[in-house]
Formats: C-alpha cells, structure tokens, sequence
C-alpha cells in the first residue's frame, strides 16, 4: 500500500461531514462558520485505554481550548451509537464523530501503515489538526501519544495546561 497522505501547514484542510455520538451530522464547514478554530484529532478506537485517556483529557481542558477559541472534535471508526455509549460512560463533552468507511481518515492521513508492537499493520494513525478559521491546516501532528498529547498541544498553542484526570482513571496506556 502506498504510503499515506499527509497534510502540511498552511494546506487546506479537507472537509467533512459526519454522524456525532447524537445522530447529528457535523460539517467541517459548519464547525468553521461558528467562527472558531477548530482541533480535529483521530484516534483507533472508543472505550480503549490509550482513547479513553486522550478523549478524557481533550473534555477536561474543553474549558481552555474554548477560551482560546478552539472547537474539539474526536473521529474514530465507531459507530454513533458505540461513540454515545464512550461519551455517556466517561462523562465526555467533546463531539465525537463516526467515519466507518475511514474516508476521512485517509484524507487527513490519519490511517496506513504503522508501528504496532513492532510489526507494520494498517490501522489508524493517532493525529490531531489545528485547522484555521480559514479552513487551512495551522498544525499536523502524525503518530501522537494518547497520554501527555493534550498537555503538549497546549503548550503548542500557546494556552495553560490544565489539570487533567488520573491516568490510572483514565487508562494510561495507548490503543
């Protein structure tokens, strides 16, 4: 298999619509007229230890990310309704959005070949996106960690670093 896309800064950031964890279908585009940036990260899999980790630390810095002006959405493989069950069992308040056929995915280079165990397998590549309110990519970051990722994002963006749950009740350890 060919290696994955991969989008740089200042590329434009391709659009999307996708069923959330409610059943409401969540538009890039519409994301992007509410005026904000917005973080789109990709992870393998709800309700998985390293995902959980991730999605819990995303919800509990939403409160930051919205200050300076950032929407999160997370996008899994996931079913709508396995993403209400994630969002309903670990008190999530970020949109989860479900991308079964990986489309999205791939055109944001978030599935290929990776690293698993050290052995090369196609799966999902943790990554995250800062797109602009101009619809172009601002950050990409490919093969993240679930834990520590949200500390370092916003170190990267410049904003404080909040506290963030447990990893012992989160799940520590990447999916």
């Amino acid at each position: 298999m060919p290696d994955p896309i991969r989008l740089s800064v200042g590329d434009v950031a391709p659009d999307f619509t996708l069923p959330s964890d409610t059943g409401e279908e969540v538009s890039l585009a519409g994301l992007l007229g509410e005026g904000r940036k917005v973080i789109v990260y990709f992870y393998p899999a709800a309700m998985t230890p390293g995902c959980t980790k991730q999605a819990c630390d995303f919800s509990d810095s939403l409160d930051s990310l919205q200050t300076g002006g950032y929407t999160v959405v997370g996008i899994s493989k996931d079913t709508p309704a396995k993403l209400a069950k994630f969002r309903e069992r670990d008190g999530l308040g970020i949109t989860l959005l479900s991308d079964p056929d990986l489309a999205v995915h791939e055109a944001y280079g978030a599935y290929g070949e990776k690293k698993l165990y050290g052995k090369l397998v196609q799966g999902v590549i943790r990554s995250t996106f800062v797109v602009g309110t101009d619809g172009r990519v601002e950050l990409a970051q490919y093969n993240v960690k679930a834990t520590g990722h949200v500390s370092k994002l916003h170190r990267d963006l410049g904003l404080d670093v909040p506290a963030l749950r447990s990893a012992a009740g989160a799940g520590g350890k990447d999916a």
